[in-house]
């Protein structure tokens, strides 16, 4: 069995080109969510449903909308 590498001890960008190259593994993938980029902005929980409507749009625009459904 191969040994894992430390993901630990890879900066970001080889923990990235790590995971495309071995995309089945799950531990370096929660590795990278959990570092988190510091520079990501935060959104607060949508409290009123004018919020979740403003969450839905950012979201549509980070991701694309290829959805097609109807609203």
């Amino acid at each position: 069995m191969m040994k894992k590498p430390e993901f630990n001890n890879m900066n970001r960008q080889e923990l990235r080109a790590y995971i495309l190259s071995h995309r089945e593994d799950d531990d370096a993938l929660e590795v990278l969510i959990k570092r988190r980029n510091p520079n990501s902005p935060k959104y607060p929980f949508p409290q009123t449903d004018e919020d979740f409507r403003e969450m839905e749009q950012i979201l549509k625009r980070k991701l694309g909308n290829t959805g097609g459904e109807a609203n």
